[in-house]
C-alpha cells in the first residue's frame, strides 16, 4: 500500500514539473590529445545542436552560446614586486584555491550582454569561474580583485585564458559550432567543457563533456620514472650529467 502511495505521489510530481523545451547536443572533434616533443598546440572544434519540442515556448530574442573549457585545477600564487631598499623583490601575494589552469570562454556576444552580472557570478559563468584569493587578517576590501585581475592578465598573455564573444559561430538558428584553442604549453590532465545556452537573459539548458591531454612517448616515461621511482631517476640522471662533462672534458681537451 504504502508503495502504491508513493508511486503515486511521484508520477503527480512528474506531471508538474515543467518539461524542458530546450535539449542541448555537443560533439567534440577530440576527446583525447596527444602532447609529444614536437606538439605546437592544436584546435579542437565542438559542435552543438539546440533541439525544440512541441511544448517549446516561443523566445522574445535569440539564442546565446557560453562554453566554458576548464583546465585541471591547482592552487595558483600571483606575488607583486615592490621595491625595498632600492631592490625589486617580492613583498604580497595571494593564494588561489582550485583554480583552473587553462581556461577559455567563448560565446556569440559578450557574456555580459547575455545574462545580468549577478546571475553570471552566482553560476560562475565565464571568467566568474576565477575564484577569489584565499583573504588573511588584516586585507583591505577590494584588494583581492587587484589580485585576481593580475592572475587573468598574466595567464592571457600566456594564451592559457582566453575569452572571445566571438568564439561561437551559430551556422543555422539552432546549430553551431566553437574552436577551442590549446596552446603549446596546455597543461596535462582533464578538461571540463561546459556549454549553457541562454535565451532572454535566462539560462535554459546546460551540457557537460570532458577532454583529457596526455603525455606519450619520452615525455610521459620520463614523468613516470620521476613519479614512480624516484631514487632510481635521480641516481640516473646524475650518471648521465657525470658521463656527459667527461665526455666533453675529452673531446675538448687540449693537449
Amino acid at each position: 500500500m504504502r508503495h502504491r502511495i508513493a508511486l503515486s505521489l511521484l508520477f503527480c510530481l512528474l506531471a508538474l514539473a515543467p518539461a524542458r523545451a530546450e535539449r542541448l547536443i555537443t560533439s567534440l572533434s577530440h576527446h583525447q590529445v596527444l602532447v609529444t616533443s614536437s606538439f605546437t598546440g592544436i584546435e579542437l572544434v565542438l559542435f552543438g545542436s539546440i533541439e525544440r519540442d512541441a511544448k517549446t515556448i516561443s523566445r522574445k530574442g535569440d539564442y546565446n552560446v557560453v562554453v566554458t573549457v576548464a583546465g585541471p585545477r591547482q592552487t595558483l600564487v600571483v606575488r607583486r614586486k615592490d621595491r625595498v631598499f632600492g631592490i625589486w623583490t617580492n613583498a604580497e601575494s595571494r593564494s588561489f584555491l582550485n583554480t583552473p589552469t587553462y581556461l577559455a570562454v567563448l560565446s556569440n556576444r559578450p557574456v555580459s550582454e547575455i545574462a545580468p552580472a549577478e546571475l553570471l557570478r552566482r553560476q560562475e559563468v565565464g571568467m566568474y569561474l576565477v575564484p577569489r584569493p584565499a583573504l588573511a587578517s588584516g586585507i583591505q576590501s577590494g584588494e583581492h580583485d587587484i589580485f585576481r585581475e593580475a592572475l587573468i592578465r598574466l595567464r592571457e598573455q600566456r594564451k592559457l585564458y582566453v575569452e572571445d564573444p566571438k568564439g561561437v559561430t551559430f551556422l543555422t538558428p539552432n546549430l553551431f559550432r566553437a574552436t577551442i584553442r590549446l596552446p603549446a604549453e596546455a597543461p596535462v590532465g582533464t578538461y571540463d567543457v561546459d556549454v549553457r545556452l541562454f535565451a532572454d537573459g535566462v539560462e535554459l539548458v546546460r551540457a557537460n563533456s570532458a577532454l583529457e591531454v596526455v603525455k606519450v612517448g619520452v615525455e610521459q616515461f620520463v614523468v613516470n620514472a620521476a613519479a614512480n621511482h624516484g631514487i632510481l631517476y635521480g641516481l640516473f640522471t646524475t650518471l648521465l650529467a657525470l658521463a656527459t662533462g667527461w665526455f666533453a672534458s675529452v673531446v675538448f681537451r687540449k693537449d
